[in-house]
């Protein structure tokens, strides 16, 4: 069960592993570090990194609802790895920076203030993504 690239969301820095200053960066070492993980050949991880990546498959909730989902759950969380992941797909997936900023509202208001850091993060990797660039 080998990916060339991994689409898993799963956050694998767990602060052990300085964020990447550019979405390049970010993506490299992203796909680097998943590549190792997946490699290392433990079944419950590989388990695990296959139904995170199911889960964003269309069904009931098509792929693009599922990524802004993620997007509001991974700000709440305040998980930069993943907000950055979940903002590059809701670019790829067509959403507009207007709706990006929307949920990031409702992230700000069910997260409370502690968010605040994360979504300006957040607006800042956005200046990097197509679709959702100032």
């Amino acid at each position: 069960m080998g990916f060339p690239n991994p689409p898993f969301s799963a956050c694998v820095s767990g602060g052990a592993v300085p964020a990447p200053g550019s979405l390049d960066e970010f993506q490299t070492v992203r796909a680097d570090l998943n590549q190792e993980i997946l490699g290392c050949g433990h079944l419950g991880i590989k388990r695990f990194f296959a139904l995170d990546h199911q889960a964003y498959e269309p069904g009931p909730l098509g792929t693009k609802t599922k990524e802004l989902l993620g997007l509001v759950a991974s700000t709440v969380l305040r998980c930069d790895d993943c907000i950055t992941y979940h903002l590059v797909r809701c670019g790829e997936e067509g959403w507009k920076r207007d709706e990006v900023v929307d949920a990031l509202n409702v992230a700000l208001i069910v997260g409370g203030s502690i968010t605040i850091p994360h979504v300006r993060r957040a607006f800042a990797r956005m200046r990097e993504i197509e679709n959702l660039a100032p």
